[in-house]
Protein backbone atom coordinates (compact mmCIF):
# COMPACT_ATOMS: atom_id res chain seq x y z
CA UNK A 1 0.00 0.00 0.00
CA UNK A 2 1.13 3.31 -0.89
CA UNK A 3 0.92 6.37 1.84
CA UNK A 4 -1.64 8.07 0.18
CA UNK A 5 -3.78 5.15 -0.20
CA UNK A 6 -3.74 4.30 3.31
CA UNK A 7 -4.46 7.84 3.84
CA UNK A 8 -7.77 7.50 1.96
CA UNK A 9 -8.81 4.18 3.63
CA UNK A 10 -8.56 5.50 6.84
CA UNK A 11 -10.29 9.22 5.63
CA UNK A 12 -10.04 12.78 5.45
CA UNK A 13 -8.14 14.24 8.29
CA UNK A 14 -9.84 17.25 9.90
CA UNK A 15 -7.53 20.36 12.24
CA UNK A 16 -11.10 20.54 14.16
CA UNK A 17 -11.60 16.86 14.73
CA UNK A 18 -8.00 16.56 15.89
CA UNK A 19 -8.52 19.54 18.30
CA UNK A 20 -11.45 17.98 19.73
CA UNK A 21 -9.98 14.49 20.31
CA UNK A 22 -7.01 16.27 22.37
CA UNK A 23 -10.12 18.26 24.39
CA UNK A 24 -11.14 15.14 25.08
CA UNK A 25 -8.06 12.75 25.77
CA UNK A 26 -7.11 16.34 28.04
CA UNK A 27 -10.49 15.77 30.14
CA UNK A 28 -10.42 12.48 30.95
CA UNK A 29 -6.55 12.59 31.36
CA UNK A 30 -5.86 9.71 29.06
CA UNK A 31 -2.15 8.78 27.92
CA UNK A 32 -2.03 7.10 25.11
CA UNK A 33 0.78 4.13 24.76
CA UNK A 34 2.78 3.81 22.18
CA UNK A 35 2.68 0.82 19.18
CA UNK A 36 6.30 0.22 20.55
CA UNK A 37 5.30 0.39 24.54
CA UNK A 38 2.95 -2.40 23.58
CA UNK A 39 5.38 -4.19 21.80
CA UNK A 40 7.78 -4.15 25.29
CA UNK A 41 5.70 -3.19 28.11
CA UNK A 42 8.90 -3.00 30.11
CA UNK A 43 9.69 0.36 28.09
CA UNK A 44 6.80 2.14 29.84
CA UNK A 45 7.45 4.41 32.02
CA UNK A 46 7.84 3.76 35.72
CA UNK A 47 5.42 6.76 36.07
CA UNK A 48 2.71 4.91 34.21
CA UNK A 49 3.60 1.67 35.57
CA UNK A 50 3.03 2.54 38.86
CA UNK A 51 -0.49 4.19 37.89
CA UNK A 52 -1.62 1.46 36.38
CA UNK A 53 -0.37 -0.78 39.12
CA UNK A 54 -3.28 1.18 41.02
CA UNK A 55 -6.54 -0.37 38.90
CA UNK A 56 -7.34 -3.57 38.19
CA UNK A 57 -7.57 -5.14 34.76
CA UNK A 58 -11.33 -4.99 34.24
CA UNK A 59 -11.96 -1.53 34.77
CA UNK A 60 -12.80 0.47 31.89
CA UNK A 61 -9.88 3.07 33.54
CA UNK A 62 -7.61 5.25 30.70
CA UNK A 63 -4.88 3.47 32.79
CA UNK A 64 -6.07 -0.26 31.42
CA UNK A 65 -4.83 1.16 28.06
CA UNK A 66 -1.28 0.04 29.00
CA UNK A 67 -1.95 -3.46 29.77
CA UNK A 68 -3.55 -3.81 25.91
CA UNK A 69 0.06 -6.35 25.34
CA UNK A 70 0.88 -9.80 25.87
CA UNK A 71 3.45 -9.11 28.58
CA UNK A 72 0.11 -9.80 31.57
CA UNK A 73 0.64 -12.56 34.41
CA UNK A 74 -2.36 -15.00 34.76
CA UNK A 75 -3.84 -12.04 36.94
CA UNK A 76 -3.44 -9.61 34.70
CA UNK A 77 -2.04 -7.00 36.84
CA UNK A 78 1.58 -7.53 36.92
CA UNK A 79 3.90 -7.42 33.66
CA UNK A 80 6.13 -10.40 33.12
CA UNK A 81 9.48 -10.87 30.25
CA UNK A 82 8.40 -13.29 28.83
CA UNK A 83 4.25 -13.73 27.56
CA UNK A 84 2.37 -16.94 29.05
CA UNK A 85 2.81 -19.43 27.11
CA UNK A 86 2.08 -23.26 27.76
CA UNK A 87 3.88 -25.74 25.83
CA UNK A 88 1.79 -28.85 24.86
CA UNK A 89 2.96 -32.59 25.74
CA UNK A 90 3.55 -34.88 22.73
CA UNK A 91 0.91 -36.93 25.41
CA UNK A 92 -1.80 -34.44 23.85
CA UNK A 93 -0.92 -33.83 20.24
CA UNK A 94 0.34 -37.12 19.57
CA UNK A 95 3.37 -35.23 17.69
CA UNK A 96 7.15 -34.68 18.60
CA UNK A 97 7.06 -31.09 17.26
CA UNK A 98 6.94 -28.60 20.29
CA UNK A 99 3.35 -26.69 20.07
CA UNK A 100 3.37 -23.42 22.06
CA UNK A 101 0.42 -21.68 22.29
CA UNK A 102 0.95 -18.23 23.41
CA UNK A 103 -2.08 -17.38 26.11
CA UNK A 104 -4.58 -14.19 24.99
CA UNK A 105 -6.57 -14.68 27.99
CA UNK A 106 -4.42 -12.64 30.16
CA UNK A 107 -5.19 -9.07 28.03
CA UNK A 108 -7.26 -6.49 30.21
CA UNK A 109 -11.21 -5.71 29.99
CA UNK A 110 -12.30 -8.43 27.29
CA UNK A 111 -9.31 -11.06 28.34
CA UNK A 112 -8.81 -11.43 24.35
CA UNK A 113 -6.29 -10.34 22.53
CA UNK A 114 -8.78 -8.57 19.88
CA UNK A 115 -8.86 -5.71 22.73
CA UNK A 116 -5.12 -4.90 21.12
CA UNK A 117 -6.56 -4.63 17.42
CA UNK A 118 -9.25 -2.63 18.19
CA UNK A 119 -6.89 -0.07 19.91
CA UNK A 120 -4.82 -0.80 16.79
CA UNK A 121 -7.62 0.42 14.40
CA UNK A 122 -8.80 3.52 17.01
CA UNK A 123 -5.39 5.38 17.66
CA UNK A 124 -4.22 6.34 14.37
CA UNK A 125 -7.67 7.87 13.66
CA UNK A 126 -7.23 9.70 16.68
CA UNK A 127 -3.50 10.91 16.45
CA UNK A 128 -4.28 12.13 12.81
CA UNK A 129 -7.56 13.98 12.92
CA UNK A 130 -9.66 11.46 11.71
CA UNK A 131 -12.29 10.55 14.87
CA UNK A 132 -13.71 12.79 17.04
CA UNK A 133 -14.66 10.94 20.99
CA UNK A 134 -17.13 14.24 20.94
CA UNK A 135 -19.23 13.56 17.73
CA UNK A 136 -18.61 10.05 16.02
CA UNK A 137 -20.01 6.94 17.23
CA UNK A 138 -17.18 4.15 16.67
CA UNK A 139 -18.87 1.39 14.81
CA UNK A 140 -17.34 -2.18 15.65
CA UNK A 141 -18.02 -5.07 12.94
CA UNK A 142 -17.08 -8.42 14.18
CA UNK A 143 -17.95 -11.98 14.82
CA UNK A 144 -17.41 -11.84 18.39
CA UNK A 145 -14.45 -10.63 20.45
CA UNK A 146 -13.01 -7.05 18.08
CA UNK A 147 -17.01 -5.77 18.67
CA UNK A 148 -16.03 -5.94 22.44
CA UNK A 149 -12.22 -4.65 22.19
CA UNK A 150 -13.77 -1.76 20.33
CA UNK A 151 -16.73 -1.29 22.71
CA UNK A 152 -14.03 -1.52 25.50
CA UNK A 153 -11.63 1.20 24.15
CA UNK A 154 -14.62 3.43 23.30
CA UNK A 155 -15.57 3.24 27.00
CA UNK A 156 -12.30 4.79 28.04
CA UNK A 157 -12.31 7.30 25.45
CA UNK A 158 -16.04 8.34 26.24
CA UNK A 159 -17.46 7.88 22.61
CA UNK A 160 -20.33 5.91 22.11
CA UNK A 161 -19.95 2.38 20.83
CA UNK A 162 -21.68 0.09 18.40
CA UNK A 163 -21.27 -3.60 18.49
CA UNK A 164 -22.37 -5.50 15.14
CA UNK A 165 -22.21 -9.33 15.13
CA UNK A 166 -24.16 -12.34 14.36
CA UNK A 167 -27.33 -13.22 16.46
CA UNK A 168 -25.52 -16.66 16.64
CA UNK A 169 -22.87 -15.94 18.59
CA UNK A 170 -22.33 -17.54 22.38
CA UNK A 171 -24.33 -16.40 24.99
CA UNK A 172 -21.63 -15.18 27.05
CA UNK A 173 -20.18 -12.44 24.39
CA UNK A 174 -23.93 -10.69 24.31
CA UNK A 175 -24.46 -11.15 27.98
CA UNK A 176 -20.37 -8.81 28.72
CA UNK A 177 -21.55 -6.71 25.63
CA UNK A 178 -24.72 -5.92 27.77
CA UNK A 179 -22.99 -4.68 30.59
CA UNK A 180 -20.46 -2.30 28.71
CA UNK A 181 -22.44 -0.65 25.96
CA UNK A 182 -23.96 2.57 26.72
CA UNK A 183 -27.77 1.85 25.84
CA UNK A 184 -29.56 -2.16 24.02
CA UNK A 185 -29.41 -0.61 21.05
CA UNK A 186 -25.87 0.20 20.79
CA UNK A 187 -25.89 -3.70 20.12
CA UNK A 188 -26.89 -4.76 16.57
CA UNK A 189 -27.86 -8.55 15.93
CA UNK A 190 -27.29 -9.30 12.17
CA UNK A 191 -28.27 -12.65 10.88
CA UNK A 192 -26.47 -15.81 10.75
CA UNK A 193 -23.02 -17.15 12.40
CA UNK A 194 -19.33 -17.07 11.87
CA UNK A 195 -19.71 -17.59 8.18
CA UNK A 196 -22.00 -14.70 7.75
CA UNK A 197 -19.92 -11.44 7.47
CA UNK A 198 -21.02 -10.32 4.51
CA UNK A 199 -24.56 -9.85 6.21
CA UNK A 200 -22.31 -7.62 8.77
CA UNK A 201 -20.56 -5.59 6.10
CA UNK A 202 -24.56 -5.06 4.48
CA UNK A 203 -25.37 -3.48 7.85
CA UNK A 204 -22.32 -1.29 7.99
CA UNK A 205 -23.09 0.31 4.82
CA UNK A 206 -26.56 1.43 6.23
CA UNK A 207 -24.64 2.81 9.11
CA UNK A 208 -21.89 4.57 7.23
CA UNK A 209 -25.01 6.83 5.67
CA UNK A 210 -24.81 8.62 8.78
CA UNK A 211 -21.65 10.75 8.81
CA UNK A 212 -21.33 10.87 12.26
CA UNK A 213 -20.74 6.59 12.40
CA UNK A 214 -17.18 5.71 11.81
CA UNK A 215 -16.90 1.84 10.73
CA UNK A 216 -13.80 0.48 12.32
CA UNK A 217 -13.74 -2.78 10.24
CA UNK A 218 -11.04 -5.20 11.23
CA UNK A 219 -10.95 -6.88 7.95
CA UNK A 220 -10.01 -4.01 6.12
CA UNK A 221 -8.26 -1.65 8.66
CA UNK A 222 -4.48 -1.93 7.86
CA UNK A 223 -3.93 -0.72 11.78
CA UNK A 224 -5.27 -4.23 12.54
CA UNK A 225 -2.56 -5.78 10.36
CA UNK A 226 0.34 -3.37 11.85
CA UNK A 227 -0.48 -3.74 15.64
CA UNK A 228 -0.37 -7.76 15.04
CA UNK A 229 2.99 -7.74 13.37
CA UNK A 230 4.80 -5.47 15.88
CA UNK A 231 2.94 -6.08 19.09
CA UNK A 232 1.68 -10.10 18.64
CA UNK A 233 4.93 -11.05 16.55
CA UNK A 234 7.76 -9.52 19.00
CA UNK A 235 5.83 -11.53 21.97
CA UNK A 236 5.63 -14.45 19.89
CA UNK A 237 9.49 -13.84 19.05
CA UNK A 238 10.57 -13.82 22.98
CA UNK A 239 8.68 -16.70 23.38
CA UNK A 240 10.73 -18.72 21.12
CA UNK A 241 13.84 -17.09 21.85
CA UNK A 242 13.38 -18.16 25.33
CA UNK A 243 12.73 -21.95 24.58
CA UNK A 244 15.58 -22.05 22.83
CA UNK A 245 17.90 -20.48 25.19
CA UNK A 246 19.65 -24.01 26.21
CA UNK A 247 18.70 -25.62 22.82
CA UNK A 248 20.17 -23.42 20.41
CA UNK A 249 19.35 -25.87 17.47
CA UNK A 250 15.77 -25.40 18.02
CA UNK A 251 13.99 -24.41 14.53
CA UNK A 252 11.16 -22.11 14.26
CA UNK A 253 9.13 -24.50 11.23
CA UNK A 254 5.58 -22.60 11.55
CA UNK A 255 3.16 -19.81 12.85
CA UNK A 256 -0.73 -21.56 12.76
CA UNK A 257 -3.35 -19.02 13.28
CA UNK A 258 -6.98 -18.99 12.36
CA UNK A 259 -7.72 -16.78 9.43
CA UNK A 260 -10.42 -14.77 11.07
CA UNK A 261 -9.42 -10.59 9.98
CA UNK A 262 -6.10 -11.77 9.34
CA UNK A 263 -4.65 -9.45 11.70
CA UNK A 264 -3.32 -12.05 13.89
CA UNK A 265 -1.56 -13.84 10.57
CA UNK A 266 0.40 -10.53 10.34
CA UNK A 267 2.45 -12.09 12.89
CA UNK A 268 3.91 -14.36 10.95
CA UNK A 269 5.23 -11.83 8.49
CA UNK A 270 7.65 -11.09 11.16
CA UNK A 271 8.66 -14.31 12.30
CA UNK A 272 9.02 -15.19 8.47
CA UNK A 273 11.79 -12.29 8.19
CA UNK A 274 13.37 -13.33 11.66
CA UNK A 275 13.15 -16.93 11.68
CA UNK A 276 11.72 -18.17 8.25
CA UNK A 277 9.15 -19.47 9.46
CA UNK A 278 6.10 -21.32 7.14
CA UNK A 279 2.82 -19.33 7.71
CA UNK A 280 -0.52 -21.41 8.31
CA UNK A 281 -3.58 -19.67 7.75
CA UNK A 282 -6.48 -22.13 9.34
CA UNK A 283 -10.52 -22.10 8.11
CA UNK A 284 -13.05 -23.81 9.09
CA UNK A 285 -13.80 -27.48 7.10
CA UNK A 286 -17.37 -26.25 6.85
CA UNK A 287 -16.63 -23.00 4.96
CA UNK A 288 -13.77 -23.80 2.56
CA UNK A 289 -12.73 -20.65 1.72
CA UNK A 290 -9.12 -20.83 1.33
CA UNK A 291 -9.05 -24.41 0.31
CA UNK A 292 -12.05 -24.82 -2.21
CA UNK A 293 -13.57 -21.65 -3.00
CA UNK A 294 -16.45 -22.97 -1.00
CA UNK A 295 -18.83 -21.81 1.42
CA UNK A 296 -20.97 -22.52 4.41
CA UNK A 297 -21.61 -22.34 7.72
CA UNK A 298 -19.70 -23.40 11.06
CA UNK A 299 -19.42 -22.97 14.89
CA UNK A 300 -15.78 -21.82 14.95
CA UNK A 301 -16.58 -18.87 16.73
CA UNK A 302 -13.99 -16.00 15.79
CA UNK A 303 -12.90 -16.50 12.52
CA UNK A 304 -15.64 -15.42 10.25
CA UNK A 305 -15.58 -16.46 6.81
CA UNK A 306 -16.68 -16.71 3.51
CA UNK A 307 -14.11 -13.62 1.86
CA UNK A 308 -10.38 -12.94 1.92
CA UNK A 309 -9.81 -9.84 4.42
CA UNK A 310 -8.20 -6.59 2.94
CA UNK A 311 -5.74 -6.81 5.08
CA UNK A 312 -4.64 -10.87 4.37
CA UNK A 313 -0.89 -11.03 2.68
CA UNK A 314 -2.07 -13.92 0.71
CA UNK A 315 1.09 -13.57 -1.46
CA UNK A 316 3.07 -14.22 1.83
CA UNK A 317 1.21 -17.26 3.08
CA UNK A 318 2.46 -20.65 3.07
CA UNK A 319 0.27 -22.94 4.00
CA UNK A 320 -4.29 -23.30 4.39
CA UNK A 321 -5.48 -26.05 7.00
CA UNK A 322 -9.03 -26.77 7.23
CA UNK A 323 -10.40 -27.87 10.78
CA UNK A 324 -13.76 -29.28 11.35
CA UNK A 325 -16.16 -27.51 13.80
CA UNK A 326 -17.17 -31.02 15.03
CA UNK A 327 -13.65 -31.01 16.53
CA UNK A 328 -13.60 -27.72 17.88
CA UNK A 329 -17.14 -28.20 19.72
CA UNK A 330 -16.13 -32.01 20.88
CA UNK A 331 -12.60 -31.16 22.21
CA UNK A 332 -14.44 -28.09 24.13
CA UNK A 333 -16.22 -30.54 25.98
CA UNK A 334 -13.31 -32.88 26.50
CA UNK A 335 -10.97 -29.81 27.94
CA UNK A 336 -13.83 -28.20 30.05
CA UNK A 337 -16.05 -31.25 31.88
CA UNK A 338 -14.94 -33.24 35.03
CA UNK A 339 -15.15 -36.45 32.88
CA UNK A 340 -12.95 -35.36 30.19
CA UNK A 341 -10.40 -34.03 32.26
CA UNK A 342 -10.53 -36.88 34.59
CA UNK A 343 -10.10 -38.92 31.58
CA UNK A 344 -6.45 -36.63 30.38
CA UNK A 345 -5.51 -37.00 33.54
CA UNK A 346 -5.65 -40.48 34.43
CA UNK A 347 -5.86 -42.74 30.79
CA UNK A 348 -3.36 -40.16 29.22
CA UNK A 349 -1.07 -38.94 31.46
CA UNK A 350 -1.54 -35.64 31.36
CA UNK A 351 -0.09 -33.20 33.89
CA UNK A 352 -2.48 -31.08 35.82
CA UNK A 353 -1.05 -28.34 34.96
CA UNK A 354 -1.37 -28.66 31.39
CA UNK A 355 -4.99 -29.79 32.29
CA UNK A 356 -5.47 -26.09 34.15
CA UNK A 357 -4.39 -24.33 30.78
CA UNK A 358 -7.04 -25.72 29.10
CA UNK A 359 -8.71 -22.77 30.19
CA UNK A 360 -7.56 -20.29 28.24
CA UNK A 361 -8.52 -21.89 25.24
CA UNK A 362 -11.58 -20.64 23.71
CA UNK A 363 -12.79 -22.11 20.32
CA UNK A 364 -10.59 -20.97 18.03
CA UNK A 365 -7.56 -21.63 20.14
CA UNK A 366 -8.65 -25.12 19.63
CA UNK A 367 -9.34 -24.75 16.27
CA UNK A 368 -5.29 -23.41 16.14
CA UNK A 369 -4.03 -26.40 18.48
CA UNK A 370 -5.74 -29.09 16.16
CA UNK A 371 -4.32 -27.17 13.09
CA UNK A 372 -0.65 -26.84 14.50
CA UNK A 373 -0.81 -30.88 15.07
CA UNK A 374 -1.96 -31.32 11.39
CA UNK A 375 0.68 -29.46 9.99
CA UNK A 376 3.12 -31.05 12.50
CA UNK A 377 2.30 -34.31 11.24
CA UNK A 378 1.93 -33.52 7.32
CA UNK A 379 5.48 -31.66 7.40
CA UNK A 380 7.05 -34.97 9.59
CA UNK A 381 8.11 -32.40 11.92
CA UNK A 382 10.42 -33.46 14.71
CA UNK A 383 11.94 -33.23 18.26
CA UNK A 384 14.10 -29.83 17.41
CA UNK A 385 10.98 -28.10 15.56
CA UNK A 386 8.55 -25.61 16.64
CA UNK A 387 5.08 -24.80 15.72
CA UNK A 388 3.98 -20.84 17.41
CA UNK A 389 0.38 -20.67 17.67
CA UNK A 390 -2.25 -18.11 19.93
CA UNK A 391 -5.29 -18.81 22.13
CA UNK A 392 -7.35 -15.96 21.28
CA UNK A 393 -9.96 -15.90 24.31
CA UNK A 394 -10.28 -18.69 27.15
CA UNK A 395 -12.89 -20.89 27.56
CA UNK A 396 -14.86 -18.55 29.64
CA UNK A 397 -16.80 -17.41 26.57
CA UNK A 398 -18.04 -20.76 25.81
CA UNK A 399 -19.67 -22.50 28.43
CA UNK A 400 -22.97 -22.12 27.15
CA UNK A 401 -21.69 -23.88 24.39
CA UNK A 402 -20.78 -26.75 25.87
CA UNK A 403 -24.32 -27.53 26.94
CA UNK A 404 -25.21 -26.76 23.72
CA UNK A 405 -23.11 -29.44 22.45
CA UNK A 406 -23.93 -31.41 25.13
CA UNK A 407 -27.92 -31.60 24.35
CA UNK A 408 -27.36 -31.73 20.49
CA UNK A 409 -24.81 -34.66 20.26
CA UNK A 410 -24.53 -36.38 23.35
CA UNK A 411 -27.94 -36.59 25.03
CA UNK A 412 -27.19 -39.22 27.27
CA UNK A 413 -24.24 -37.69 28.38
CA UNK A 414 -20.89 -37.52 28.67
CA UNK A 415 -18.85 -40.68 29.92
CA UNK A 416 -14.91 -41.70 29.82
CA UNK A 417 -16.10 -43.41 25.92
CA UNK A 418 -17.38 -40.79 24.85
CA UNK A 419 -14.15 -38.47 25.99
CA UNK A 420 -11.74 -41.32 24.78
CA UNK A 421 -13.80 -41.08 21.31
CA UNK A 422 -13.26 -37.48 21.12
CA UNK A 423 -9.71 -37.64 22.23
CA UNK A 424 -9.19 -40.52 19.41
CA UNK A 425 -11.07 -38.66 16.65
CA UNK A 426 -9.91 -35.38 17.07
CA UNK A 427 -6.41 -35.44 18.55
CA UNK A 428 -4.96 -38.75 18.30
CA UNK A 429 -6.42 -39.03 15.29
CA UNK A 430 -5.92 -35.84 13.56
CA UNK A 431 -4.80 -36.22 9.87
CA UNK A 432 -3.05 -34.67 7.06
CA UNK A 433 -5.99 -34.56 4.87
CA UNK A 434 -7.22 -30.91 4.35
CA UNK A 435 -3.56 -29.25 4.42
CA UNK A 436 -3.27 -27.11 1.31
CA UNK A 437 0.77 -25.99 0.64
CA UNK A 438 0.34 -22.69 -1.66
CA UNK A 439 1.94 -22.80 -5.04
CA UNK A 440 2.25 -19.11 -7.08
CA UNK A 441 -0.73 -20.18 -8.64
CA UNK A 442 -2.82 -21.10 -5.38
CA UNK A 443 -1.90 -18.02 -3.87
CA UNK A 444 -2.82 -15.98 -6.97
CA UNK A 445 -6.29 -17.83 -6.71
CA UNK A 446 -7.15 -16.94 -3.27
CA UNK A 447 -5.95 -13.31 -3.51
CA UNK A 448 -8.27 -13.05 -6.30
CA UNK A 449 -11.16 -14.06 -4.58
CA UNK A 450 -10.61 -11.34 -2.16
CA UNK A 451 -11.62 -8.60 -5.51
CA UNK A 452 -15.43 -10.16 -5.47
CA UNK A 453 -15.70 -8.65 -1.59
CA UNK A 454 -13.52 -5.37 -1.82
CA UNK A 455 -13.41 -4.05 -5.48
CA UNK A 456 -17.34 -4.76 -6.43
CA UNK A 457 -19.27 -4.40 -3.21
CA UNK A 458 -16.80 -2.60 -0.83
CA UNK A 459 -15.63 0.27 -3.48
CA UNK A 460 -11.26 -0.19 -2.58
CA UNK A 461 -10.16 0.82 -6.00
CA UNK A 462 -8.60 -2.14 -8.45
CA UNK A 463 -4.84 -0.66 -7.91
CA UNK A 464 -5.16 -0.39 -4.45
CA UNK A 465 -6.30 -3.97 -4.55
CA UNK A 466 -3.26 -4.77 -6.88
CA UNK A 467 -0.67 -3.70 -5.23
CA UNK A 468 -1.08 -5.92 -2.06
CA UNK A 469 0.41 -8.62 -4.11
CA UNK A 470 4.11 -7.18 -3.68
CA UNK A 471 5.76 -7.49 -0.50
CA UNK A 472 7.43 -4.77 -0.90
CA UNK A 473 4.47 -2.44 -0.59
CA UNK A 474 3.93 -4.33 3.13
CA UNK A 475 6.87 -3.22 3.80
CA UNK A 476 6.62 0.45 2.89
CA UNK A 477 3.74 0.25 5.11
CA UNK A 478 5.16 -1.05 8.26
CA UNK A 479 7.07 2.48 8.29
CA UNK A 480 3.68 3.92 9.41
CA UNK A 481 4.29 2.44 12.80
CA UNK A 482 7.30 4.67 13.78
CA UNK A 483 5.34 7.60 12.25
CA UNK A 484 2.08 6.92 14.20
CA UNK A 485 4.14 6.43 17.21
CA UNK A 486 5.70 10.01 17.46
CA UNK A 487 2.00 11.45 16.39
CA UNK A 488 0.73 9.87 19.53
CA UNK A 489 3.55 11.27 21.17
CA UNK A 490 2.46 14.15 19.78
CA UNK A 491 -0.47 13.81 20.94
CA UNK A 492 0.16 13.07 24.80
CA UNK A 493 2.16 16.43 24.43
CA UNK A 494 -0.40 18.53 23.38
CA UNK A 495 -3.01 17.07 26.04
CA UNK A 496 -0.65 18.24 28.97
CA UNK A 497 -1.18 14.70 30.66
CA UNK A 498 1.72 12.57 29.01
CA UNK A 499 3.47 10.53 31.05
CA UNK A 500 1.96 11.86 34.55
CA UNK A 501 0.99 9.06 37.27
Amino acid sequence: MQGSRLDEALGPSDPVVYDHAVDRLREAAIVLPTFRELADPLTIPPGIAKAVSTVTPDDADPRNLFRVHWHNDRSRAKVIDVPDHVVLPSELTGVDAMIVVVLGDRFPMIRAHKVLAAYGCLAPRLVTGRFDPRRHRAVWPSTGNYCRGGVAISRIMGCRAVAVLPQGMSRERFEWLDRWVSQPDDIIRTPGTESNVKEIYDRCAELSVDPDNVILNQFSEFGNYLVHYLCTGTALDRVFEVLRTNEPDRRLAAFVAASGSSGTLAAGDLLKERHGARIAAVEALECPTMLANGFGEHNIQGIGDKHIPLIHNVMNTDVVIGVSDRATDHLNVLFNTTVGRRYLLERRGIQDGCIESLNAFGLSSICNVVAAIKMAKHFRLGSDDVILTVATDGAEMYRSEVDRVMERYLPEGFDETCAAEVFGEHLAGAATDHVLELTLHERDRIFDLGYYTWVEQQGVSADSFVARRDQMNWASLRDRLGEWDGLIEEMNDRTGVARMP
